[in-house]
């Protein structure tokens, strides 16, 4: 696959004709609403084996072959080159596909209303998922289980050989609550009770990986949510399921506040199977506009996982969506609206707003006055940002991704997590 960002004056047509591909093809693999409109700085998915690279001033085949992880001698022989002779510039070089590496991919999805609409869960993405999540079995006071819609999710899953994960919260009226999260850590007989309900309903829908997702809890109960853990993990073990958790994105074990001290990043990497970091909303709805997962920060977060659990026991959150800020932000005022990256394309055709690319956060991003004057800000994914976050993974070796949310179309995602990695089916701990 090549990702090629497209240039003031270039058409689909000229850029199919520079790959060696069709129109047709390019505007399929991405979706193209209106495919004689391109936007300037628009990232698109050439759907090719292995890519091109045309030779830049200061280049050299050794450079070259370093930067795509080839020997000098293979790319000299793929494309029928002398070692010994000067480059010249603008020569195109065809770099053949690396290996896949295999990773775990999982996706939750969260249904509103009493169905889950079709198109949550992408077609496409399904045969790409080691997990399907629905979001969520909320945890009642009583140690009971209020469970989302699923239908039609297990047999989805059942299709394409995905195993089901079996989210439990400790949501009430929407919001993560500390209060529950006390009640339920702290009473035994409540978590025995809750331990029975989740068993018997992982036993009866299919469910094989339970996975807590327990949020805001207070930084006192940290100790309890361990024990609750490895309480919970002897049980689910012993039916032979996989236990996982969701964390929040720290830097180090003594980071304050409420969205952290209770997650101890050291016991879970003990106790469970694996963890979701959630690296993601730097940028959020509430907040200024600001990038949604900057590389850097993520990388931060990744890093100091590593010194607490094995890489083999961490999967990187990632949005799957971008937000939409009206400027100038004001701490309190009104939220930035949520789009999926092909909305956030539609619009930059639609208000002739050039996409520019932050190289250090590796994000795009552009600007735009609205009909009533007020300038926004979006920020969002695109396959640049993506590739930035899967070579991340393989630098890092880390277990697989984890996308927050299904239903937001970013075709392009999914064309490149093909390209680089094998999907691990039937995952073990």
């Amino acid at each position: 696959m090549q990702i090629h960002v497209v240039q003031p004056g270039q058409s689909l047509w000229g850029i199919a004709q520079a790959y060696g591909t069709t129109y047709e093809e390019i505007s399929q693999a991405n979706e193209l609403p209106n495919p004689g409109q391109l936007v300037v700085g628009q990232a698109l998915v050439i759907p090719i084996i292995g890519q091109y690279y045309w030779v830049q001033p200061g280049d050299s085949l050794y450079r070259i072959a370093a930067r795509y992880g080839l020997s000098v001698q293979e790319l000299a022989r793929v494309n029928r080159l002398n070692l010994n002779a000067p480059l010249t510039v603008g020569l195109r070089l065809y770099i053949p596909p690396q290996a896949k590496v295999p990773k775990e991919v999982n996706a939750y999805v969260e249904p509103r209303g009493d169905t889950v609409a079709q198109n949550l869960v992408e077609r496409e993405a399904a045969p790409l998922l080691t997990y399907l999540a629905p979001f969520s079995f909320q945890i009642q006071r009583d140690g009971t289980l209020d469970p989302p819609p699923l239908e039609p999710l297990p047999a989805i899953a059942e299709q394409y050989d995905v195993t089901m994960m079996m989210v439990v919260t400790n949501l009430e009226n929407e919001q993560f609550s500390d209060e529950l999260g006390r009640i339920i850590l702290n009473d035994e007989a409540i978590q025995n009770r809750l331990l029975d309900n989740i068993l018997q309903t992982a036993d009866r829908l299919g469910f094989r990986d339970i996975h807590f997702d327990m949020e805001f809890l207070r930084p006192a109960d940290r100790e309890a949510y361990n024990r609750f853990l490895r309480k919970a993990a002897a049980r689910i073990h012993e039916r032979g399921y996989l236990i996982s958790t969701a964390l929040a994105p720290k830097t180090s074990a003594t980071q304050m506040g409420a969205w952290y001290e209770a997650h101890d990043y050291r016991a879970h990497g003990e106790i469970v199977d694996f963890v979701v970091i959630m690296t993601y909303e730097w940028g959020y709805s509430g907040g200024p506009p600001m990038p949604v997962s900057p590389i850097g920060p993520v990388r931060q977060v990744l890093e100091y996982a590593l010194t607490e659990m094995p890489a083999s026991k961490i999967m990187m959150g990632q949005n799957l969506y971008g937000y939409d800020w009206t400027l100038p932000y004001v701490s309190g005022g009104d939220y930035a609206r949520a789009l999926s990256p092909q909305a956030a394309i539609a619009l930059a055709a639609r208000e002739n707003a050039a996409i520019q690319y932050d190289w250090q956060a590796q994000a795009p991003h552009f600007n735009y006055w609205d009909d009533s004057g007020a300038e926004h800000k979006v920020w969002f994914e695109d396959a640049r940002s993506i590739q930035a976050k899967f070579n991340l993974m393989k630098e890092l070796g880390l277990r697989g991704i984890s996308y927050w949310k299904l239903g937001l179309p970013f075709p392009q995602n999914w064309l490149l997590l093909d390209s680089n990695f094998t999907i691990v089916k039937n995952p073990t701990s």
